[in-house]
């Protein structure tokens, strides 16, 4: 009789890497509302087309934050129901591809209107510009140190971070202007600058976008040979064979994977299946494993075994 082993961390113990960072996106949106209303307030007062356009790319990234965040407090809370053994990992996926959409929106915008100032670029004060360019400029380096660390586990994160950077990028920015216009008078500054921005954040929203569509095609990991997978299980002692082998990701520091084992009859399965899922935790980061073991004399029949 085969022997088969239904392994998984279950998902009420297994926490995404999106969910230790919480409070960091938090504060990241705290700091954006800051910047968003200085923007607003002083771009109607003075008429700066600058900090106006800019005040827009600052709340569709503030928007953005706050849909990760909430994506994140919907899988934690969600995720003791019976019915929803995983939880709402993916949500954190879909804010991730909505956040990318966002940037490609926004980037899209930034480049279309700064090329629109080419042809009359607006007259603005350069002082009031300046002063509000460099509060925006401190609001996000801050950001950028808070949510540096989370962006390196979390593609939600990564997706925020991606926002923060291009607020940075767009306060650089109009702070340049501001100073060229303060002490040049030059008008072209802007809208050079405002395509500079664009071309910038277009290919990070591309590669986030990617990164979150492979998921939720439930492809393997990018940095993962599911032959090479395949080939060290074969190698365990007492598997004959290795076939119905899948590796995906749920979400970010989640990957998932199951796989049939053929043993040798004489083979103890519980040693395989130690072994099997020594191998996948240690080697290939995947403690989140359904392996079922089959007898080589009979594999049409088996006897399930939790670890």
């Amino acid at each position: 009789m085969g022997q088969g082993h239904d392994h998984g961390v279950s998902a009420a113990s297994a926490g995404s890497a999106s969910a230790r960072y919480v409070r960091r996106l938090a504060i990241a949106i705290g700091l954006g509302l800051v910047t968003f209303v200085a923007q607003l307030v002083v771009g109607l007062q003075t008429s700066s087309l600058a900090l106006l356009s800019d005040s827009a790319h600052v709340f569709t990234d503030v928007l953005g934050v706050t849909m990760a965040l909430v994506a994140i407090l919907l899988a934690r809370g969600a995720i003791r129901r019976a019915d929803r053994s995983y939880g709402m990992y993916r949500a954190e996926v879909f804010a991730a591809l909505f956040n990318a959409v966002l940037l490609f929106a926004v980037a899209g915008w930034v480049i279309y209107e700064a090329i629109g100032r080419l042809a009359a670029p607006p007259e603005v004060p350069g002082l009031p510009v300046t002063l509000v360019a460099i509060v925006g400029l401190v609001m996000n380096v801050i950001a950028l140190l808070i949510l540096r660390r989370g962006a390196e586990h979390s593609l939600n994160v990564r997706g925020a971070y991606l926002e923060v950077l291009a607020d940075l990028l767009g306060s650089i920015g109009v702070l340049v202007s501001g100073l060229v216009t303060l002490f040049f008078g030059w008008r072209y500054a802007d809208p050079v600058i405002g395509i500079g921005i664009g071309l910038f954040v277009l290919p990070r929203a591309y590669s986030l976008g990617k990164h979150a569509l492979r998921i939720l095609f439930q492809h393997a990991p990018a940095e993962l040979d599911v032959a090479q997978v395949d080939s060290a299980l074969s190698e365990v002692a007492g598997v004959r064979s290795v076939h119905d082998l899948h590796v995906w990701t749920l979400t970010s520091g989640m990957e998932v994977a199951s796989a049939h084992l053929v043993i040798a009859d004489d083979a103890d399965p519980a040693t395989v299946l130690g072994a099997a899922r020594l191998l996948l935790t240690e080697t290939y980061r995947l403690p989140h494993a359904t392996l079922q073991i089959e007898l080589a004399a009979d594999s049409s029949e088996c006897e399930k075994m939790s670890w």
